[in-house]
C-alpha cells in the first residue's frame, strides 16, 4: 500500500515513516506542505492513505484530503490536529483523528483497517471524531454529512455546534440523528454559515448528551428484540 505522509515538522514526521516502516511493508512518503503533497501526487498513480497535519504553515489537511481524494478514488485519509490528545472530551471506536501524544497502536490500527478496505470504498469517519476535531480546532463553517441516502448539515461558530439539520429535523434532534448514524463520509465549508442558531449548549455537552440518548436507544432496540 502507498501511503503519503503531510507533516510540517520533519523530526515527528520523520518518526511517523520509521514507525511505518518498522510495523509494516507499506512504501511511505513524507513531504512538508500541500504544494509538495501535489506534487507527488502528480509523479505517482497510486495512493491508497493520506496521513496529514489538519492545520499548519502551508496545511489545510481538510482541504488536501478532499483534493487527493479526487486523484486517488478511494484514497483514506488520516489527520493529526494542533490541539493535544488530553483536550479531547470523547473517545470514539475506530477513530481517525490522532492528536499528540499520538497513539502509536491506535494509528497503527488505523493504518491496518486502510488497508483492509475493499478497493473504491468511502473514506469513512465516526461523526463524533469529526465533530469533535472540528470543534477543538475552532472552526467556523459547515459540515455536510452522508449516511447512505441520509444527509445532514451541522454549522460552527468559534468551534462551537449552533445549528444542524437533517431531511426530518433541525437543532439537537438532527444532530442527534447524525450521531446514531455512526460512521459517515463528510465534506466541510469554511465559507457556509448559518443565519439561525437552535443548539446554544457547549458542543462538548451536546456530543455527550447525543452519544448517551443513542447508547440507551441501541439499549433498548437489543432489550426489544431479546423479549
Amino acid at each position: 500500500m502507498e501511503l503519503l505522509i503531510v507533516h510540517r515538522d520533519a523530526d515527528l514526521g520523520g518518526q511517523l515513516v520509521q514507525m511505518v516502516k518498522d510495523y509494516t511493508a507499506h512504501h511511505c512518503a513524507l513531504v512538508e506542505s500541500d504544494a509538495a503533497a501535489m506534487q507527488w501526487a502528480r509523479q505517482h498513480s497510486r495512493c491508497s492513505l493520506l496521513l496529514t497535519q489538519l492545520e499548519a504553515e502551508g496545511i489545510d489537511g481538510l482541504v488536501l484530503g478532499g483534493t487527493l481524494s479526487e486523484t486517488f478514488p478511494g484514497l483514506q485519509t488520516l489527520f493529526f490536529p494542533a490541539y493535544p490528545a488530553s483536550e479531547q472530551r470523547l473517545e470514539v471506536a475506530e477513530r481517525k483523528v490522532f492528536p499528540e501524544p499520538i497513539d502509536g497502536e491506535a494509528l497503527l490500527a488505523a493504518i491496518a483497517k486502510a488497508e483492509n478496505a475493499t478497493a473504491g470504498a468511502p473514506d469513512l469517519f465516526h461523526v463524533v471524531d469529526v465533530l469533535q476535531m472540528c470543534c477543538l480546532s475552532r472552526r467556523d463553517g459547515a459540515i455536510q454529512t452522508v449516511k447512505g441516502t441520509q444527509s445532514g448539515i451541522v454549522f460552527l461558530r468559534g468551534g462551537q455546534l449552533v445549528h444542524a439539520e437533517t431531511g426530518t429535523a433541525q437543532g439537537k434532534a438532527a444532530l442527534f440523528e447524525m450521531i446514531g448514524w455512526e460512521f459517515i463520509e463528510f465534506a466541510y465549508d469554511r465559507a457556509v454559515h448559518s443565519s439561525v442558531e437552535t443548539i446554544s449548549i457547549p458542543w462538548d455537552a451536546a456530543l455527550i448528551e447525543g452519544v448517551t440518548q443513542h447508547k440507551q436507544t441501541t439499549l433498548a432496540q437489543q432489550m426489544h428484540h431479546q423479549a
